[in-house]
């Protein structure tokens, strides 16, 4: 394709016509889409050219020329430095019209002759958009002395150091500062990414925040963790609150937070957390919803959409540590599951006995796996649920899917893209009725759904 008629550092007006997925402004110079990071729908700016791509640029605002009503003061000091967060700028009710109008953007581009067809409601907010994330995972580095702990910025190996996160409980704040003031007190190794030297690598802090529970998981490149004793003393005279403090082993040059060892230091292996009638019991590797308050919402809307007599036989798949199950299980006659992280099944069968649920079987491995193997026992789901990682549903499962035939479908997707394009492959035999988006995520440009199938 033919390189577009812009070069960096070029400077030109541009008028901002919506937001894109990532939550940049996009707009259109000579034809071409040009994405602006911080721009809003409705803005005139001038923007300069960061990046030029076959397809599309990049650029970012020089000046704003004509400001939208929407904008407002992000709160966060390190907001533009640390890219966890892509929507501070924006009024929180404008961010919940992009989500719903995200998901029509995927629709549009991925599965054009459903997007008309398809009732996407109104996102389902939150009273208070901030200090809702019930876990952190903060990078560690070593700054002479000083040991710093946060984020990557944005497309970049530069640790962002977080002294306070404002999307995080203050709970999790407290213990990762209170965990970096010790590594850097005891003077233990911290992990250089470059050298492949040293000792730690993340601090993953979780709280329980019905239970007040906090967790402490010290990633680390190899086993020995130096200092160790002194460590776990430190962190429990100073923290009453911690009740379980983990290793976690990666000795792995990858992306992935963590490793396939986890050995307990200190208290409990696992902590709990309660939403409405549940205790849940949370190991350190096991998938938890990070909103406690928006995840009642998004289970509720689970169960509106499985409508549910008592008598349906129901399938969770990648079912974490049984959580969407669970809620479901008073409308169940069975309850089954399965997920590939050994921990989280075995946190699955606790919080399923801790509640007295009569008929459940949840096992170590993929759905399509364990659906097929289930079929030729004699058991076929009524409701299928998922809430597949952001890749989506893995293709076996949907032609498993396809191949059963359950009567209902549910699907809590955390990526539209992902949906939009699974949506147009399930659509020759289910009806999708709805889909309700629920902002999990305030003040980033992700969202969360639950999208209701039923068989033709």
């Amino acid at each position: 394709m033919k390189q577009v008629d812009i070069e960096v550092k070029q400077e030109f007006p541009l008028t901002i016509k919506r937001l894109g997925i990532n939550g940049e402004g996009v707009g259109y110079f000579k034809k071409q889409v040009v994405f602006v990071p911080g721009a809003l729908p409705g803005e005139e700016i001038v923007a300069e050219v960061t990046d030029v791509k076959p397809k599309f640029a990049t650029a970012k605002i020089k000046t704003i020329r004509k400001e939208s009503p929407e904008r407002v003061q992000p709160p966060c000091p390190v907001y533009e430095a640390c890219g966890g967060c892509q929507l501070q700028h924006v009024t929180y009710a404008e961010q919940l019209k992009f989500k719903k109008d995200l998901i029509y953007q995927a629709l549009e581009r991925h599965a054009k002759d459903l997007a008309e067809s398809i009732d996407v409601k109104d996102t389902i907010g939150m009273d208070d958009p901030w200090r809702y994330r019930n876990k952190s995972q903060f990078q560690t580095a070593k700054q002479g002395k000083k040991v710093i702990a946060g984020l990557y910025s944005m497309n970049s190996h530069e640790l962002v150091d977080i002294k306070e996160c404002i999307v995080q409980r203050k709970e999790t704040n407290k213990a990762t500062q209170v965990v970096r003031k010790q590594l850097e007190k005891l003077d233990i190794p911290i992990y250089n990414e470059r050298t492949k030297k040293g000792c730690v690598r993340t601090i993953v802090t979780r709280v329980g925040i019905h239970t007040g529970e906090v967790q402490i998981v010290i990633v680390t490149a190899g086993e020995e963790l130096p200092n160790k004793e002194k460590l776990i003393t430190q962190l429990e005279n100073k923290m009453p609150e911690v009740k379980s403090i983990m290793q976690n082993i990666n000795p792995t040059s990858t992306s992935m937070i963590f490793g396939k060892k986890t050995v307990k230091l200190s208290g409990k292996p696992t902590i709990e957390e309660k939403l409405e009638e549940f205790t849940y019991h949370l190991s350190a590797r096991a998938f938890f919803q990070l909103n406690p308050v928006q995840t009642v919402k998004l289970y509720d809307e689970v169960k509106k959409a499985a409508a549910l007599t008592g008598k349906e036989k129901i399938v969770d798949a990648y079912c974490g540590s049984g959580t969407i199950g669970l809620w479901l299980s008073d409308g169940a006659s069975e309850i089954r599951g399965m997920d590939v992280i050994k921990e989280s099944i075995i946190d699955a069968c606790q919080n399923a006995q801790n509640h007295g649920v009569k008929k459940y079987d949840y096992q170590v491995g993929t759905a399509e796996e364990w659906m097929f193997k289930w079929k030729k026992e004699g058991f076929k789901p009524d409701v299928v649920v998922v809430d597949p990682p952001r890749t989506g549903c893995d293709e076996k499962l949907l032609d498993t899917i396809l191949s059963l035939k359950p009567k209902t479908f549910i699907y809590t997707s955390c990526n539209p893209s992902t949906l939009a394009k699974d949506l147009k492959r399930l659509s020759g035999q289910y009806k999708i009725e709805s889909i309700q988006p629920v902002d999990m995520f305030p003040q980033t440009s992700q969202v969360e759904s639950v999208t209701k199938l039923v068989l033709k």
